[in-house]
């Protein structure tokens, strides 16, 4: 997936419409624990605490531009795509519902209904609240916002571009490895798009959860597998089926693909947390997870972490920080 120098940067100008850049530190702890220079892009800090709230930005502006008559959205999301339609159908004076599936984490969800979403319960997978949201979006007439999409791929790129740039103004230059977790894919595809469009010879490697691994299963077949979904703590990566643009973004461009445990984004999670004092959520620690699981391999090497998100229930957060391995 390609986009102009031109697509780039009108992306960045409507992102930064809405919010400033995010910042990317290299934390000492982290250097000083894991033996290597470690990059961590703070997508946490955007105004929904992710970074899928860039995508909604590109994506409402162009549906403005392009279908005016559009009034009310519908979407399925288990949180941060949720907050960036909201989010972004706000801006632009549009009714937004969305749909999740039942047991869906309580604080995205208020954090969905405090930007006006209606929210819809339904299922106990995204797959079953996404094939609800279409069902919907035909009955009543809505727009359907789907979860991956160019336009909203093209709005996170800007976060990876800024990384790049960033670093590569930086002592050592741009990473030799940046880790992005693999939700649907629209965060790696951005990645790859960054990378193309700055220049950078940065390897990439996705990351899926051990108990979510459809696209981990499909890059080593080369063709899509669908795969259970377990995870309690990676609800951002809880993928049973790949997005076919996705899978053969990640089959071109990905170093390779990793999976990490619930117990390994928990460590993260705590690492994070200490070293940092940042707040992470499963699948914005999952990049660190991945580093802990490799660390040997990038030692005295320069590492990029995509820290993804930092939505998680605070009785999550609690109980993560509480125990110990």
């Amino acid at each position: 997936m390609r986009f102009s120098r031109d697509e780039i940067e009108a992306a960045r100008r409507t992102v930064y419409a809405a919010m400033p850049p995010t910042p990317q530190y290299a934390w000492p702890l982290m250097r000083l624990r894991l033996g290597c220079t470690v990059w961590t892009k703070h997508e946490n800090h955007t105004p929904a605490g992710a970074f899928k709230v860039r995508g909604g930005l590109t994506y409402f502006e162009t549906l403005a531009r392009e279908q005016p008559g559009v009034r009310h959205v519908i979407s399925a999301t288990r949180g941060n795509h949720g907050q960036s339609v909201g989010f972004a159908a706000r801006r632009h004076g549009l009714a937004a519902t969305v749909v999740v599936p039942r047991g869906n984490s309580v604080e995205k969800n208020a954090a969905m209904r405090g930007l006006g979403v209606r929210l819809i319960e339904h299922g106990e997978e995204f797959q079953t609240a996404s094939e609800h949201a279409t069902r919907l979006a035909e009955a009543e007439g809505l727009h359907r916002v789907p979860s991956f999409h160019r336009e909203l791929v093209r709005g996170v790129a800007s976060a990876y571009v800024e990384f790049f740039e960033a670093l590569d103004r930086a002592p050592g230059g741009a990473p030799e490895v940046l880790f992005v977790p693999i939700g649907l894919g629209s965060g790696f595809a951005a990645a790859a798009a960054a990378r193309a469009h700055c220049g950078v010879r940065t390897r990439l490697v996705g990351v899926v959860s051990a108990h979510a691994t459809a696209y981990l299963d499909s890059f080593r077949a080369g063709h899509a597998l669908e795969s259970p979904v377990s995870t309690r703590l990676a609800d951002g990566m809880a993928c049973r089926t790949p997005v076919p643009e996705a899978l053969e973004v990640l089959r071109q461009e990905a170093e390779d693909v990793v999976a990490v445990s619930d117990d390994e984004v928990a460590e993260a999670m705590r690492m994070l947390f200490t070293d940092t004092h940042n707040v992470a959520e499963g699948a914005g620690a999952a990049a660190l997870a991945a580093l802990l699981q490799q660390r040997g391999r990038w030692a005295g090497k320069t590492v990029g972490l995509a820290l993804t998100g930092g939505n998680v229930d605070a009785a999550v957060f609690a109980e993560v920080l509480s125990a110990t391995r």
